[in-house]
């Protein structure tokens, strides 16, 4: 928990000393509470007391019960406040170093334990907060201010409020024992149910075209039930509790007045007024002290849960991303020109490479592509570029800079990528055509870019051309618009370097033709890699890299490698025609 506190700014620090001042005097205004009723007892009690002095300590008894609630309203709202700011200031940390991680950081926590390290466990702290701060400075302050007050009374009463204040520890001690392991347990099925949820809800088409939805919803009713079940455990716990506690309080109370009333009988009787208002303020403060232990084991049920979600919180602020900035601060002359050399790489912990020993040169206005098998290791190459991975030997040079060198920022922004998967964001059209641009996005730029991308045909058949409305992953669109319009943005960036993923699997032969004649003429001075299944989309690329099993099997131009590489000739074969072939 301490290491969430260095997230707290100077005002944090003084509202929590306001706090702790405010709660102080509230204490205080509560133990004077029993001091005027005592008072009140003994006038009573004494003929010939006048009604002044009555009304007068009433007064005062009222007067310190508003100003305790008064303090009371303060506390709990700089409390409530400081918890809410410390929950924002926690998210966008969070947030914050979700951004910096790399592929190999977001694949180690989960997507779905991420959200809800971002959701749930944040707000477990915030309770603590709202809760705690009031309940730790007023609970060790009451406590001991009221042992203060009784002490020295009689043995015997002290004797029976230690003896409740034992079996309060006691019982609270036992079924923590039970309880606390469970908190651990409850957040990582969270993060499980959070997981399913999320698979589920994506994968709906493929579930219903399944008829899987009873093997779905059994899936989530397992998880459901078993992080119901530990929920349900932790409550039966903490239900035992409170009637325990409840019983112990009156049982004191009856102890007290049993003990008052023997040593009240066998005292003489110009003592017993007094003993008796020693008894009333005796049960006050009693009650007082037991009070503050159950304030404390209240915040005991909770700590434990926090100090979990606080653990979790901090695995993810204190993980150093595997991919940092460069120290480059001079940019080298943008051409776009990039080399690999003996590249190798495997994921981390992972016993084989993906890739070995890849070598080859880009320049600028060349067209590079990657073919293979599946699995082979093309994704993974062109991945590497952008540092989404850092390659595990060799080195990779744009410009002739270690792509290492760069910052993460100034590399980026060289590069146009197009995903495998198609991405969108909840907006506009042309908001996603522009994303990333911190200025005023041209429309005519947009439209451009939009119209090389082979998007503007549909796009101005909307009813809001370029404003219309993109729903979050752009589902309201169909798999080839979602690809056209990625590959819009990475044309409206103008960047030295694309990179299309297979970017055109979507798209039928006659729009990949387009779409490939007009890139050709926008990127001639760029440098282009396209990983891609099909043939027919990188025949035409200045240099073919046919991988095979993560090895370079084959560099060359389309024609080249029909005579020269077996690998390719097999690809060749499954989808060209003999005349196509051309080469028997």
């Amino acid at each position: 928990m301490s290491l969430l506190l260095k997230h707290m700014k100077s005002r944090q620090w003084l509202q929590a000393a306001a706090c702790a001042v405010l709660v102080t005097v509230q204490v205080w205004l509560d133990l004077k509470l029993p001091d005027y009723m005592s008072e009140i007892t003994m006038l009573v009690q004494t003929p010939g007391s006048p009604m002044s002095s009555i009304w007068s300590a009433g007064g005062s008894m009222l007067l310190c019960a508003f100003g305790s609630l008064i303090a009371a309203f303060v506390v709990g709202f700089l409390a409530a406040q400081m918890a809410a700011d410390m929950a924002r200031r926690l998210r966008n940390a969070l947030y914050d170093k979700v951004e910096s991680f790399s592929m190999t950081e977001i694949g180690r926590f989960s997507t779905a334990s991420l959200i809800t390290r971002s959701t749930n466990d944040i707000t477990q702290i915030q309770m603590l907060i709202a809760m705690g701060l009031q309940v730790m400075i007023k609970a060790p302050v009451m406590s001991v201010w009221a042992i203060c007050k009784i002490a020295g009374k009689t043995w015997q009463w002290s004797l029976a409020t230690g003896s409740a204040v034992f079996a309060l520890v006691a019982i609270a001690a036992v079924l923590l024992s039970f309880a606390l392991p469970k908190f651990r347990i409850v957040q990582s099925q969270t993060d499980r149910l959070n997981s399913v949820t999320r698979e589920n809800l994506t994968g709906v088409r493929v579930v219903r075209a399944y008829n899987a939805e009873l093997y779905q919803q059994e899936k989530f009713e397992k998880i459901n039930r078993d992080l119901t079940d530990t929920n349900l455990f932790i409550s039966r716990m903490m239900a035992i509790m409170q009637p325990g506690m409840q019983a112990i309080m009156n049982g004191l109370t009856l102890s007290i007045y049993w003990i008052g009333a023997v040593i009240i009988s066998r005292a003489a009787m110009g003592q017993r007024l007094g003993l008796f208002s020693d008894m009333i303020v005796y049960t006050s403060y009693a009650m007082q002290v037991v009070m503050s232990f159950m304030l404390l084991i209240m915040i005991f049920i909770i700590l434990p849960r926090a100090m979990v979600s606080a653990r979790r919180i901090n695995e993810v602020l204190d993980t150093r991303p595997l991919i940092a900035d460069g120290g480059l601060v001079r940019l080298p002359p943008a051409s776009g020109r990039v080399e690999f050399r003996q590249v190798s790489f495997r994921y981390p912990d992972a016993a084989e490479y993906v890739l070995h020993d890849v070598s080859f040169e880009a320049r600028p206005g060349e067209t590079v592509a990657f073919i293979g098998s599946t699995g082979c290791g093309k994704s993974t190459a062109v991945n590497l570029i952008p540092r989404f991975y850092d390659a595990t030997e060799g080195e990779i040079l744009i410009d002739g800079i270690n792509v290492k060198d760069y910052k993460l920022r100034d590399l980026h922004d060289k590069i146009g990528y197009v995903p495998q998967r198609a991405v969108l964001f909840k907006g506009t059209i042309a908001s996603n055509i522009s994303f990333g641009d911190s200025g005023d996005p041209d429309p005519a730029e947009i439209a451009a870019a939009a119209r090389i991308a082979q998007a503007s045909d549909f796009v101005e058949k909307l009813e809001d051309q370029y404003d219309s409305a993109v729903s979050q992953g752009g589902t309201n669109l169909s798999g080839g618009q979602r690809q056209r319009l990625s590959i819009a943005r990475a044309v409206y960036r103008g960047p030295e370097i694309f990179i299309f993923d297979d970017a055109f699997s979507a798209l039928d032969y006659k729009t990949d033709r387009a779409l490939r004649s007009e890139l050709k003429k926008h990127t001639a001075g760029a440098t282009t890699f396209i990983v891609a299944q099909r043939i027919g989309t990188i025949r035409d690329a200045d240099r073919i890299i046919v991988l095979h099993e993560g090895n370079v099997a084959g560099i060359g131009r389309h024609e080249n490698l029909l005579k020269t590489c077996g690998v390719y000739r097999e690809i060749a074969r499954s989808q060209l025609t003999e005349e196509e072939l051309g080469y028997e």
